[in-house]
């Protein structure tokens, strides 16, 4: 709790520091943001914690640059994970999963061994969050519905996605393997959208990068690993350095296009012939 506190003063600071920095009183930065002045007031005294939309309004008033911005998203990532973790439970930090997304104009994802969860089956999404877990199955349900619901940005203009996976992620069958099936089709799906972009490394090539672990990044400014007791959150320039490193290396050996295609559709058919077997 105490930590969360810290970090709530911090925030305050921050904003107040970046303020005075555009030479703005607490009132000027309200009117110009369109919001109630009180609300500058608490977040500057460590009182609340602002929803994305109120902290999209206040970076545009204070025309923050990119590593202004960097360092506020910093501060609001590990709040909001750290309020999930309070209000407990798998739909909690799904919850806060899904504010992260709103707030994010460009995610950048990677895995190793699993479907992103942007582009997870209901079903899917359901296995990957109660498999090997010590979790109620209601809670399962209802972060898999928040995470599905949370997919709806993917159809929104003005967003970038590009997600690459490896064949191995693609191959690593959490049900049986008509689940598998449709999480294919939905990936060839989600690749046909204009600002979407999906790429899968093929086992045939050489790692350029030894793959230890998966990571999304939000608007190159934070990347966010998830593991199996919560997230992991990077923020510092050298840490995300290596992550778009690591997916630009990926991303030159992926397959993309009709060539994804081919490659799903022989995953596809080793799924059917497996499903035969059982």
């Amino acid at each position: 709790m105490e930590d969360r506190r810290d970090r709530l003063r911090a925030l305050g600071e921050l904003l107040r520091r970046l303020r005075k920095n555009a030479g703005l009183t607490g009132k000027e930065l309200a009117l110009r943001a369109g919001v109630a002045q009180p609300t500058v007031s608490r977040i500057e005294t460590g009182r609340l914690l602002p929803v994305p939309e109120t902290v999209d309004r206040l970076v545009e008033a204070l025309g923050l640059d990119e590593a202004g911005r960097a360092e506020l998203d910093g501060l609001l990532v590990r709040l909001r994970d750290e309020v999930a973790r309070l209000k407990g439970g798998l739909a909690g930090r799904e919850s806060a999963n899904a504010a992260r997304l709103r707030a994010a104009r460009r995610v950048v994802s990677f895995q190793s061994a699993m479907i992103p969860a942007l582009l997870q089956t209901g079903e899917y999404a359901r296995l990957a969050l109660s498999i090997g877990r010590e979790v109620e199955e209601e809670d399962a349900a209802k972060a898999a519905a928040v995470r599905v619901e949370a997919q709806a940005v993917l159809f929104e203009a003005g967003r970038e996605f590009s997600f690459l996976l490896t064949e191995g992620a693609v191959r690593t069958w959490p049900g049986p393997p008509a689940l598998m099936e449709a999480q294919l089709d939905r990936l060839l799906q989600v690749a046909t959208l204009a600002h979407v972009s999906v790429g899968v490394v093929p086992w045939s090539v050489r790692a350029p990068v030894f793959p230890l672990h998966g990571f999304t990044v939000y608007d190159d400014s934070v990347s966010v690993v998830e593991s199996l007791t919560g997230d992991l959150t990077l923020s510092e320039v050298g840490e995300l350095a290596v992550h778009l490193e690591t997916f630009e290396a990926f991303a030159g050996v992926a397959v993309y296009g009709e060539e994804l295609r081919e490659l799903l559709g022989r995953i596809g058919a080793d799924y059917r012939t497996l499903a035969a077997r059982l």
